[in-house]
This record gives C-alpha cells, structure tokens and sequence, in this order.
C-alpha cells in the first residue's frame, strides 16, 4: 500500500511516523481543560470528541467518542473501528471537501499534554521471546537447560498490575525490595541496584470474550484492537530472590510505560510476517493460521543526565515466539475471560546478536560485560536521572508508521519509606 496522501502536509513526509496510513489513538487535554480522544496526523492532533459532538463524523451506537479514553470505541467491535478510520480517512484526505470543518479541530502534537489512551482493565506480561529466554536462561542454569521444558508448547505469563501501568513521560522512582546476595545470610530491604529495563510490544484487546469460553487463534486476532511500545522496568535483585516459586512479584509492580499512540491494528495489516518455524510441534489450539506478528524495527536509548543519547540496542518485533494473538488464545483456555483494555506484554524482544538484545540484564550480560554508551560512560543496569526510551517504526511504500516515543527517567530512590 502507497501513502495516502493528506492535505495536513506534515503527514506526507516518508519518515513522518504519523501519516494518514497510520491515525493511531490518543487522548489529550484539550483547549477547554478536558481530555479528549484524538488521531495523530503529521504533526497535528485531529480531536475527534469534538467532531463527534458536531456531527462531522458519526458511528454506530454512538456517541462513542464522548469520553476521555477509547474504552467505549474500543468495545464497539472491529466495524465500528473500520468506520471511524474510513471517515477519518476521507475527512484529512487530500481535496477533501470538509477541510474546512476540519481545520478548527487541529492541535500541534508538541504542545499537547498525552494521557493514557485507554482504562488498563487487566496486565499480563508473557516471556514469549526466543532469544531473551535463552540468553536469561544460559546466565542462570547455563545453555543445556537455558528453557524451561514447557516454554516451547505454550506461551510462559504472569499477572502484572493494571494499576502500575503509566504513559509515556511519567518519572520512574527507583524501588526498594528485599534483596538477597548469593552470600548473605539474611535478605535486606533496600533500593533496587539493578534496575532494568524491557523492550516490549503491548496489544490492546478491544472486544471481550466470554468466561468459560475459550477462543481461538484467529477470533483472538479479531479482538485485539490495536498495539504500543511498551516497557516493563525490572529489578534484577528484588526479582532474584522472590520469584521462586511463584515468579515476578513486587520486581516488576513498580511501573509499566506504554507509548501514548495506539496503532489499530488495520495500520499494521502491511507488515504481517509469520513467527519463526517451530522447534516443536504446536498444540492445534495454538497455531496460527496466517502471518500474526508485524516487521516493525524497535530501537532502545538511553540518555544519562545532562549526556547525549546512545542508541543501546535495535531488533525487531517479528523476532518473537508467539505472537499476540496465540498469547490471547492462550489466556482463554483455562475459561478466563478477557475484558476491553485488557493488556498483553509481548515478553522482551532481542534479536540474535549482542546488539540486539532487549534488556541491560542481557546487553551487560547480568553485569559480567558493562555496556559503554557513546559518552564513555558504563552501564551494567540503570542509573538515577538516567532517560529511557523506546522506539518502533514500520516502514511502507513511501510512509512510516511510528507509535510516538515510550520514555521513562529514573528518579533516586526515596529515604527510608519505613523510616519514623
């Protein structure tokens, strides 16, 4: 699919992120102090709330658009999704006959304050990357036993927290945990010393499924509503010493970023790649009857304070296991039901090579091989004030499709909270 040209000028530029092939979902504080839902195009928001309200554009079962977030759109089903695009489509297209009704409802994306685009209902966070699974695996239980033996039947999760769950440009404060060496007696409660990150791609199910009622592979695809950047901050220590035997805890419940944009998952039909071919064979309930994962390039920076940004890592999301929709699936199948704004962590992307690796547990190789950032400065795992931020990007015939930036910095930890 060429670019779709648009009279916003901006969106016509072949590394703009946001052209009218994309119109990924935001919500932003409008002129009149409340938030509103809008598309991003080139460089502007298009407020949709406002549109809605003066019957520019209309949906059924409306009005949808009416709140501030894309929950109720977001339950409306895939036809309803399809209209708004469509609409949107011919209203920002170029020799548009609505320009003009358009025009008054533009605000500049740099000057806009983003919020999260929709109410997170549940997370679950999977460890669904090949790669990352065996490069953490070979650190702990060395490469014959890198895998745990279910990891190639099924996709391995966790229930996270819906409430850790912020938008991008949200400060990150570094926790405190009790924390275990290998050679101490007893645990301590402190500040987090390995602090990470983890490079993930977030979906966004759109419609619910029913409690006991399993669904399949391609009715999973159908909900998802749409896709973010996501990153999931872990600390390594907290995390060594609770997980067994229940897994990640308290290590990842401090906060979880997502990019402020939605892409609907129509944006991405372009770029659909097949998972990787099979080591074993699947379940019939888990396999995909088409290409379910998406070529989008994924980009870490990070930028100590006051110091330029070093790109640290680069991969891409097709290097993952399952894709989404098998992990949907999947989470159905003991009956659980799924709900709208129900969000589903991919698990850490990393590629093959060292340079490609999704989290600082692997570029630092569990602190082994400090990572020299472009500064000459060293990093095994986070700094305070250090700057995070994750970038994607799906590249078309003259067009980009980008979710916005994902960015985090790390505030110190506070003084003794248990301190009286």
């Amino acid at each position: 699919m060429p670019l779709i040209v648009s009279w916003v000028d901006s969106a016509n530029a072949a590394n703009c992120p946001f052209p009218l092939n994309n119109l990924p979902c935001g919500v932003f504080t409008s002129s009149d102090g409340a938030r509103h839902c809008g598309m991003a195009i080139g460089d502007r928001i298009i407020d949709l709330t406002a549109l809605e309200g003066a019957a520019v554009i209309a949906l059924d079962g409306g009005p949808l658009l009416d709140q501030p977030d894309w929950s109720r759109l977001m339950a409306a089903g895939p036809a309803v999704w399809a209209s708004l695009r469509e609409q949107i489509t011919a209203l920002l297209q170029h020799g548009s006959q609505r320009r003009k009704l358009v025009e008054p409802h533009l605000t500049v994306i740099s000057g806009a304050k983003l919020h999260l685009p929709f109410k997170v209902a549940e997370y679950t966070d999977f460890y669904a990357g090949r790669h990352h699974a065996f490069n953490v695996g070979t650190m702990f239980r060395g490469p014959e036993n890198a895998l745990p033996p279910n990891w190639l039947h099924m996709p391995i999760g966790y229930n996270g927290r819906a409430s850790s769950v912020v938008v991008s440009g949200a400060e990150i404060r570094r926790p405190w945990g009790q924390i275990k060496g290998p050679n101490d007696e007893m645990p301590r409660f402190a500040p987090s010393q390995r602090f990470d990150i983890e490079l993930e791609m977030g979906a966004v199910v759109g419609l619910p499924s029913e409690s006991g009622k399993p669904v399949t592979v391609a009715e999973a695809d159908a909900m998802i509503f749409g896709y973010v950047l996501l990153n999931d901050w872990s600390a390594r220590d907290i995390q060594a010493w609770e997980y067994q035997p229940l897994g990640p805890f308290q290590a990842k419940a401090t906060a979880t970023t997502i990019s402020p944009w939605v892409v609907m998952k129509a944006a991405l039909e372009p770029f659909r790649v097949s998972t990787p071919p099979r080591e074993v064979p699947l379940l019939p309930h888990l396999k995909e009857d088409g290409p379910l994962l998406y070529n989008i390039d994924l980009e870490v920076g990070l930028a100590p304070e006051a110091a330029t940004e070093s790109v640290i890592s680069r991969t891409n999301y097709r290097e993952m296991y399952y894709s989404a929709a098998q992990q949907l699936a999947h989470h159905t199948t003991s009956g659980c039901c799924m709900r709208t704004g129900d969000l589903l962590g991919s698990g850490t992307i990393s590629g093959p090579t060292k340079k490609s690796r999704g989290s600082l547990l692997e570029l630092s190789w569990g602190g082994k091989e400090p990572l020299t950032l472009d500064g000459g400065q060293e990093r095994s795992f986070l700094n305070d004030h250090d700057t995070i931020t994750l970038r994607g990007r799906a590249q078309g015939d003259g067009y980009t499709i980008g979710f916005g930036d994902c960015t985090g910095r790390i505030l110190p930890a506070l003084d003794d909270p248990y301190a009286r």
